[in-house]
């Protein structure tokens, strides 16, 4: 079964499932000491704040180490203004996004924070502000772009999800931020990559992009066939991630080319 959540799981939308970790994910997260249940919604506010400053202090520490003009680039520190969206379901969807949002009514509430450029607005929706969010079925684990539909946000800089019982660790805000940075340094090299090597046709290199990070999969595949119409690779590619490394690497030259 395809991983729900592999469609944020690429360039400038990066989804950490932890209800299935991976040895090689760098989101692993060591269960809450604390049950939700058992801290107030202030609390559980204030926890999710810390959690999210925490992510963005780590993605400003690992973009440290590029080059200026390459740390500009970064989608969070290029963004440099946005809105974090907590958003509860099964799971705890965390996504940031540069669209703007109405200012908040009634019982909606928002933390503001800041860091190194960054600044950002926390907001926070469940079933009873988004009612939208109480038919989604996440049984078979985090659904997020049926979150993102119902919280009417299209284009997201980075999408974390966290399974029931995960905790809002420092050690794993710090790990998701680090593979955060490093997911987004690893695509913005990957499609610069693809417009030199086929310089004539950037414009669909841009759209490909566009496609993935908006999770538009069955765009981006087509997409990646338009650019590259014979490929096994790109057609066994089962996710957003494996699909840009397969189009990169059927675009590159045979080695046979390069005595």
């Amino acid at each position: 079964m395809l991983d729900r959540c592999a469609a944020m799981r690429d360039t400038l939308g990066y989804c950490a499932d932890v209800a299935t970790p991976h040895p090689s994910d760098p989101s692993q997260v060591e269960p809450a000491a604390t049950a939700a249940g058992d801290a107030t919604p202030e609390q559980m506010r204030a926890a999710m704040a810390d959690y999210v400053a925490e992510l963005h202090g780590a993605y400003l520490d690992q973009a440290a180490h590029l080059p200026p003009g390459e740390r500009a680039e970064l989608p969070l520190v290029a963004a440099g203004t946005f809105t974090v969206v907590a958003v509860g379901t099964r799971h705890l969807h965390v996504l940031a996004t540069t669209a703007p949002l109405p200012r908040p009514t009634g019982q909606e509430v928002e933390i503001s924070g800041h860091d190194r450029g960054l600044t950002w607005t926390l907001r926070f929706f469940d079933p009873v502000l988004v009612p939208e969010l109480a038919a989604i079925d996440e049984s078979a684990g985090p659904d997020a772009l049926a979150v993102r539909r119902a919280v009417g946000v299209a284009d997201v800089v980075y999408h974390v999800s966290l399974a029931p019982g995960g905790g809002l660790s420092a050690h794993h805000a710090q790990h998701a931020g680090t593979g955060l940075a490093n997911a987004h340094t690893s695509s913005l090299r990957d499609y610069d990559a693809m417009r030199e090597l086929v310089p004539g046709r950037s414009d669909l290199v841009n759209e490909f992009a566009s496609a993935q990070r908006l999770g538009l999969a069955i765009a981006a595949r087509l997409l990646a066939r338009e650019l590259v119409p014979r490929s096994a690779s790109i057609d066994a590619a089962d996710d957003a991630v494996s699909l840009r490394r397969a189009v990169l690497a059927s675009l590159r030259p045979p080695a046979d080319d390069h005595p």
